[in-house]
């Protein structure tokens, strides 16, 4: 057994703040990150150990400036590359740059098909920039998918967004509803759509996929808490997928480091080679030895492999137990109360209602009571602290407060924008220092307020 993609995350840098994040909740820093070398030889060790794919992510893998030599270091290695991307910062001779160096295919992710939806759930104004890559992309060979992130917020938008498909070059579309790991638990709430929601889209899914059906491949992926059996995660636990994190760390999954216990060795120090077929954290669930009832005696343990660890671990606070989205689960009903609560409380529009019909009720979202409330006034509904894979820092705390103050969610904590505006403010200080004496200086009082913009 070998694994068949490796999903290199190359950084946690990102432009957007989305509320589904599946990033763990403690990023890693620009200067841990693997260097273009250390890439390079992971993806010859890749592919000697029987990889045939690599899929490019973050973060945003686009945030790396050698992004086009690393394409080119995959690919004489002998990897198809896959590039998934948000499409910022993107222009045109990058894009032709990077399909000269080698890349075979790029999934272009979207938030919604409206630019005010997909600001609320990314924390910037993106959208109009990824229909221009997918304009760009209409002139280029280079294979595309489409990669709609689905939720509460957004799920009555399928129409347009298949139709923004439609009108592109993909010959794949992926409805992928939100899965529930990193800020998205964190934010499940706001983001889980209710039944009479997903009713409907399934419907609308199956008229799409046998309209275009021999033209334009659709996938829609159900969200776990309404299967009922689970999905076998990953393919599996270390089966058929390894991801290598920007500071090298190799894991099974992408969640995986929100399991007590665990440890991860790292690329700088061993082989592919040596982690897959040795490591601790990539045996600690390969096989059936590990399994607890009813999946050791079920006769579903070959295909699902008792489903999600990370997903057993969020809400049986077990990792070997049954995933609590089985039907057959003894935890089961932890899952049907989050549904029962989330169907009894919300008031969205159905699913697949035309355009004009809905716009975002913004009442049913979680906001400060006042405008001014300062940031130590906000009470903020942090994930559990099992959660967190280190205690929060004072920069973690400030970030969350001060975007609680724009959107009801919370959004991954961006380290590198804070010390820009940080490094900022001293540059400011000591020109202030160095001043002429004869300069004058306003009165505080008289001083105009500051506007500072998030940075971007």
């Amino acid at each position: 057994m070998h694994p068949l993609a490796l999903i290199a995350e190359l950084t946690h840098r990102c432009p957007l703040h989305c509320v589904y994040c599946s990033n763990p909740l403690e990023l890693q820093s620009r200067s841990t990150e693997l260097s273009t070398g250390v890439w390079s030889r992971v993806f010859l060790e890749a592919a000697q150990l029987g990889v045939l794919q690599a899929d490019f992510t973050g973060g945003e893998p686009l945030a790396r400036t050698d992004i086009v030599d690393l394409v080119k270091s995959a690919r004489a290695a002998g990897l198809y590359v896959n590039l998934i991307t948000s499409g910022l910062p993107l222009d045109e001779p990058r894009l032709d740059a990077l399909i000269a160096a080698g890349l075979d295919h790029l999934q272009l992710s979207f938030q919604g098909a409206r630019e005010e939806i997909a600001a609320e759930i990314s924390g910037t104004r993106s959208h109009a920039q990824k229909l221009r890559v997918l304009a760009w992309l209409k002139s280029r060979r280079i294979a595309v998918t489409l990669n709609f992130v689905i939720h509460r917020r957004n799920i009555d938008q399928l129409p347009e967004m298949l139709a923004i498909a439609e009108s592109s070059s993909a010959t794949r579309i992926e409805f992928a509803n939100v899965q529930y790991y990193g800020w998205a638990f964190a934010n499940r709430e706001h983001l889980l759509p209710t039944r009479t929601q997903l009713d409907a889209s399934l419907a609308f899914i199956q008229q799409a996929q046998k309209r275009l059906e021999g033209r334009i491949r659709v996938e829609f992926v159900v969200p776990d808490y309404y299967a009922k059996y689970p999905k076998p995660c990953m393919g599996g636990w270390a089966r058929k997928l390894m991801l290598v994190t920007p500071s090298g760390e190799a894991l099974p999954c992408h969640a995986a480091k929100i399991i007590p216990g665990l440890s991860f060795d790292n690329v700088k120090d061993r082989s592919l080679r040596e982690i897959w077929q040795s490591s601790e954290a990539f045996e600690k669930f390969r096989g059936q030895s590990w399994m607890q009832e009813p999946c050791k005696s079920c006769d579903r343990r070959e295909q699902d492999f008792g489903g999600c660890r990370c997903q057993a671990f969020l809400l049986a606070g077990d990792p070997a137990a049954t995933d609590p989205v089985c039907s057959l689960s003894p935890k089961r009903q932890t899952v049907d109360a989050i549904l029962t609560a989330i169907n009894s409380s919300s008031t969205d529009t159905p699913a697949c209602a035309p355009p004009t019909s809905h716009r975002p009720d913004v009442t049913i979202l979680h906001r400060p009571a006042a405008r001014n409330a300062t940031a130590r006034q906000i009470p903020l509904a942090l994930p559990p602290q099992s959660l967190l894979t280190a205690a929060p820092s004072t920069r973690r705390s400030h970030r969350s407060a001060h975007h609680a103050l724009q959107i009801p969610y919370q959004r991954p904590h961006r380290l590198i924008k804070l010390l820009v505006v940080r490094l900022l403010s001293i540059r400011s200080m000591d020109r202030l220092r160095q001043r002429p004496e004869h300069v004058v200086r306003l009165p505080v009082k008289n001083r105009q307020p500051e506007h500072r913009q998030r940075v971007r």
